[in-house]
């Protein structure tokens, strides 16, 4: 995601060194375990708005494959008749939110007149899996820099609530670990603060919210393909996330190979570490610039999508499922 520099008068006047410095130091505070994946959000949205991000480049490249890597090493973690389970569980819930969720966007992008690519990219990231999912359909339509970046910053700036507000809100509910995981894996749009929100709720949750999520991510080809249809571009090439094998091989390994069991907890607390260093450089890259790129139509359809898909796959998961 591609964020522009912070206009000078919104930040504190600081030495490009310190700025650094305070940068790495902040990254280094991820290591430990005090540091929650939520604090980690909002220490980076801190950063991003006082003193500004002295690597974006570096850290907007890193998200990719720092997430990818601390999904495959959470799958260290798992079992696979759990996971198959859970998955059996999520399987009706996804397809319908998935696609209600895309039609619900097509109509609120024309309604509130935003650019067709535009409003296709939020209803792809909100139905699917956030970020991964708008990469993944932008070049399938053929989408300018500025109707991605526009779709990132929507789906980023309600991903970052999204961390906060579902624990508590599960709590209120009176969520067990179960209903918890479905539902964040469904309404929560980045994998990142999907596995962030359910860390924090619990063991059993974020097994569930884990599989569920990468899951629903393999929809992207499918909608991928779809997409080119309506949109008229047959010569296309589709991104397929690769590193879900590798989250299956590691559930197989940990399940199957007794000798894992000797390396496998320190190989999820790095994969845990990872996540809450992915989670700074998002943070990191939310600044003011974001926030008044994105425009008020746009963040609207994407607060009423994901109002609509929170509210029902929660009624789904409590009266249904």
């Amino acid at each position: 995601m591609k964020v522009n520099s912070i206009p000078q008068e919104q930040l504190i006047e600081i030495n490009p060194r310190m700025q650094q410095f305070i940068y790495i130091v902040v990254v280094a505070l991820c290591l430990f375990s005090i540091i929650s994946a939520p604090i980690a959000l909002l220490l980076g949205l801190l950063v991003a708005n006082l003193t500004g991000n002295p690597f974006q480049s570096f850290s907007s490249k890193s998200i990719p494959f720092l997430l990818q890597f601390s999904v495959v090493g959470l799958g260290f973690g798992m079992n696979v008749a759990s996971a198959i389970s859970a998955g059996k569980e999520g399987f009706t819930l996804t397809v319908a939110s998935i696609f209600s969720t895309l039609l619900l966007g097509t109509f609120l992008g024309k309604w509130f007149a935003i650019d067709k690519k535009t409003a296709h990219l939020i209803s792809c990231g909100t139905a699917i899996c956030g970020g991964s999912a708008i990469a993944a359909i932008a070049p399938v339509i053929k989408s300018e820099e500025k109707q991605t970046s526009v779709a990132l910053g929507v789906i980023f700036i309600l991903n970052s609530i999204a961390l906060f507000l579902f624990p508590y809100l599960g709590h209120e509910f009176n969520l067990s670990q179960r209903d918890f995981g479905l539902w964040c894996a469904v309404a929560i749009h980045d994998t990142s603060s999907v596995v962030g929100a359910a860390s924090r709720y619990g063991a059993e949750a974020l097994q569930i919210a884990t599989t569920v999520k990468l899951a629903r991510a393999l929809w992207i080809i499918p909608v991928a393909l779809l997409t080119s249809v309506i949109f008229k571009n047959k010569k296309t090439k589709i991104q397929i996330p690769y590193f879900i094998g590798l989250f299956i091989v590691a559930m197989l390994l940990n399940s199957y190979v007794p000798e894992i069991k000797y390396v496998a907890p320190t190989i999820v607390n790095l994969a845990q570490i990872g996540l809450t260093i992915t989670l700074f450089l998002i943070g990191s890259g939310l600044n003011f610039s974001v926030l008044k790129a994105v425009g008020v139509m746009p963040l609207l359809q994407g607060v009423l999508l994901w109002l609509f898909i929170a509210t029902a796959a929660l009624l789904a998961i409590l009266y249904l499922v």
